[in-house]
């Protein structure tokens, strides 16, 4: 995909931009709740002046809501999730949750590092998914800062400990949310290690740009990926290591395409493995020093526009193939197959076996740092 095209989808949203400069965004905190042990929950609310608003819990540094205006100013919440903490204990699921210490699926849950393997959790069949049993979206993270400003500003942390399911390494992480009048939600990753580990973080945000309680599902957003190529996955969603052209597929949104163009074309093996859309894609500009621009979602209903940007290579694209109607989220829905799209930036899948895609190895005086951007607006 070329600069034009690319520059083309980057502002094809229509921004919603402050009218007057140095607009503030406001941040704000109030108590969500308590864990078992005791340990007090809050949940952060930035807002800008342009309706957008995103509020985040302490527990999982989990983005909760991510709300903004249609085309006829009416406001929504586009996420899916719970409405209250113990949504999030008791019927866990990566709603917008922070992942690590490693997002996605590490192959039989082992790894080896300058000749040492490790052993993780397996909780998803033979595989350690989204950093095992209990990542980093069931831990209590603490509010290092937060302010009001141009742009509103968290900062979150947390410390896994040297074996934290069996990683190596006292990690130090932090993640930093920021909102300014743009529409531009902030996420940025860090991390500092005390031993050679690995580490790939992300948020795991699921969409539904007409509403998380729209009675339609996601299926009929447009989706536009920067990516001529993705990471093809056996029968365990695991990557084959090659990287195959999506040219001819139906793994190609070079150019705007309805998700359910393609969603049960059972004559594609890799959506029948993928029992949908569960894909990384290798996007073009490659490993980014500032955020570029990964990812386009828009609902042609409401005129809302989500542009997803990244400094990491690769993006996660899943259609919510395992809702299949049992869990009840915010006011009471049932979730389904296909009501909300994930785009998550990060590494590819199982890179720690796979010598041919980029490192996710961190060193010590070597930090780890994703900086990724949800941007809202909407398209009139």
């Amino acid at each position: 995909m070329n600069k034009m095209v690319l520059a083309t989808l980057s502002y094809g949203g229509g921004l919603m931009m402050a009218s007057t400069a140095a607009l503030a965004a406001e941040a704000s905190r109030a108590p969500a709740g308590t864990l078992a042990d005791g340990t007090a929950i809050e949940a952060i609310t930035l807002k800008n002046a342009q309706g957008v608003s995103a509020t985040i819990l302490t527990y999982g540094a989990t983005l909760q809501n991510l709300a903004g205006p249609d085309r006829n100013g009416r406001i929504a919440d586009v996420l899916l999730g719970y409405d209250d903490l113990a949504g999030y204990v008791d019927r866990p699921n990566y709603f917008g949750v922070t992942v690590g210490r490693y997002a996605n699926r590490i192959a039989g849950g082992k790894f080896t590092l300058d000749g040492k393997s490790y052993r993780l959790p397996l909780n998803d069949k033979v595989n350690s998914l989204h950093g095992g049993g209990k990542g980093f979206d069931k831990q209590a993270w603490k509010v290092v800062s937060l302010k009001s400003g141009p742009t509103a500003t968290l900062v979150l942390s947390l410390t896994s400990p040297d074996g934290d399911a069996g990683y190596p390494g006292k990690l130090d992480a932090t993640v930093t949310y920021t909102l300014d009048e743009a529409g531009n939600l902030g996420i940025a990753f860090d991390a500092k290690t005390s031993k050679p580990t690995i580490v790939n973080m992300t948020n795991h945000a699921i969409f539904n740009l007409a509403g998380e309680g729209s009675a339609e599902s996601a299926l009929g957003h447009l989706l536009t990926i920067a990516a001529r190529a993705f990471t093809p996955v056996d029968a365990n969603l695991i990557p084959t290591g090659e990287l195959k052209p999506v040219e001819g597929t139906p793994l190609d949104f070079r150019a705007p395409r309805r998700v359910a163009d393609g969603i049960r074309d059972g004559r594609d093996a890799q959506i029948v493995a993928g029992r949908g859309y569960d894909h990384n894609f290798a996007l073009d500009k490659g490993v980014t020093r500032t955020p570029e621009l990964a990812a386009r979602l828009e609902d042609p209903a409401s005129g809302r526009v989500l542009e997803v940007l990244t400094t990491e290579p690769g993006v996660q694209f899943y259609t919510g193939n395992f809702l299949d109607g049992t869990l009840i989220g915010k006011q009471g829905h049932l979730y389904r197959m296909g009501d909300g799209i994930a785009l998550e930036p990060q590494k590819f899948p199982d890179s720690p076996n796979q010598p041919k895609f980029l490192s996710a190895r961190v060193d010590p005086g070597k930090p780890y740092h994703h900086q990724m951007i949800y941007r809202l607006s909407v398209k009139r």
